[in-house]
């Protein structure tokens, strides 16, 4: 049963109930009668129980030494796992004496939460991240005690967050007492700073984090040049740390390779376990098509083999792109043109726009997303590919950059870099990254990007 919210009479008569079981399995009654004869559930909330206990000293008894007896019978009489937390009479009078009522006053990434659809089981495994998920794999299992922090670096759409959502995932199912795992992506933190964390509230989210168990922490590049967002990042990184806590991180680059943080933080990444995940070969590949296949419930068999290797060869820069391709084949094959075998003819005539095989296709070309681009904002070419970086511009030129690499997908970061100036392909990377946050929220770029595609396509 759900005790979430249960009113006054029924957290009264669970909580009898737990106190029969505990004193049925201590030995001395003195010890009931001393530390849990008066406690009280004072409320149910977010499957954390809190519980009025007589004294300071019971409290640090029934956190320490009787908590797994306290959590045993809290879990036989409930069949959940509860998080026990105490807060004494004196607290409960006077709500600024009390850490817990203080964290209930102010709640941090309320829309933090894990993707139950990524999982180890659905992370297809090769020799490009077999490295990556071994090292997740151990951690998972033991958190905190080997490997911390894990940094996971890749280009984008490679499997990171998967990976990072899998770890999560996997401590949440099996790790006892119910661990908290926060995760976040180093955006989320920067905006949760600026929004909240000013003069004492500073204070707030250092508490806030003692309740953490495992911190997961997607894209930390994006935290650089923050200075004093990285000041409190590094307090609560190495709190964490230092106390046994799992920390997980995934990056664009390996840590030397990250500008704008400073050297200690760097550091202590590079103390932990570095690991990297490349790009997937085509056997790889052709298991992620076969996997994903079967989880929209279609049969394998009738896809041609050599429809896959097609898919493979084309769309394997990462794995965003081979889904993609996937997304769009199955589109066709369910809506255009029904068929219950997937011949190769079908999927370039399905995948032609994508590909680039048929004669619209052939006639886009970087110079066009670009002329088109700079004349729907008002620009001129070259201060598109310049290094001009007032807003206007900037936005532009990462959407120049994101719908070169989604449309023409066979150029490489570093040809997207040299048209642009000669940026790096980490720059161009960050480009389309933030256009592509943008898009889940912006309905005008939506719309925006919908005009321009349909420009250069036309």
């Amino acid at each position: 049963m759900n005790y979430n919210n249960a009113s006054v009479s029924e957290t009264t008569k669970l909580w009898g109930r737990i106190l029969n079981y505990i004193k049925d399995s201590l030995s001395e009654n003195v010890v009931f009668d001393s530390f849990f004869k008066d406690t009280y559930i004072q409320s149910i909330d977010n499957n954390t129980m809190l519980v009025v206990v007589s004294s300071s000293l019971a409290k640090t008894l029934l956190q320490s030494k009787y908590k797994d007896l306290v959590d045993e019978a809290v879990r036989e009489i409930t069949e959940s796992d509860y998080r026990v937390e105490y807060i004494t009479l004196e607290e409960l009078k006077d709500p600024s004496q009390n850490k817990i009522s203080s964290q209930k006053q102010q709640t941090f990434f309320e829309n933090a939460s894990l993707n139950a659809k990524q999982t180890f089981n659905n992370f297809v495994v090769g020799p490009y991240n077999l490295e990556a998920n071994q090292a997740a794999t151990l951690i998972s299992c033991d958190p905190g005690k080997m490997f911390n922090p894990l940094f996971i670096y890749s280009e984008s759409g490679l499997g990171k967050t998967h990976l990072l959502n899998a770890i999560g995932n996997y401590i949440v199912k099996n790790g006892m007492n119910q661990p908290k795992v926060l995760i976040i992506s180093a955006d989320a933190f920067v905006d949760e700073y600026l929004r909240f964390v000013k003069g004492d509230k500073e204070d707030d989210i250092k508490e806030f984090f003692k309740t953490v168990d495992v911190f997961l922490v997607d894209d930390i590049q994006f935290l650089a040049d923050k200075t004093k967002t990285e000041e409190m990042f590094f307090y609560v990184f190495s709190a964490l740390i230092n106390s046994g806590r799992q920390v997980v991180i995934t990056s664009d680059r390996q840590p030397n390779e990250l500008k704008g943080l400073t050297d200690r933080l760097v550091t202590r990444f590079n103390q932990g376990l570095v690991v990297s995940i490349k790009e997937p070969d085509r056997d790889t590949c052709i298991e992620i098509l076969k996997k994903k296949i079967e989880e929209n419930n279609l049969d394998i068999n009738n896809f041609d083999e050599n429809v896959l290797v097609f898919i493979a060869d084309n769309f394997s820069h990462n794995i965003r792109e081979l889904e993609g391709a996937l997304n769009r084949l199955i589109f066709y094959m369910v809506n255009r043109k029904k068929t219950d075998r997937v011949t190769i003819d079908f999927a370039l005539d399905a995948l032609s726009s994508l590909t680039g095989s048929n004669s619209v296709a052939t006639t886009i070309s970087e110079k066009k997303i670009i002329d088109i681009v700079a004349d729907y904002y008002n620009l001129s070419p070259t201060q598109l590919t310049g290094k001009i970086r007032t807003g206007q511009v900037a936005l532009a030129r990462h959407i120049a950059m994101y719908l070169i690499r989604n449309i023409l997908t066979d150029v490489s970061l570093k040809k997207i870099g040299d048209i642009f100036g000669g940026k790096d392909h980490t720059t161009v990377i960050n480009g389309v990254q933030r256009v592509e946050k943008e898009l889940k929220t912006d309905t005008s770029l939506q719309a925006a990007i919908d005009e321009l595609t349909r420009r250069i396509r036309g």
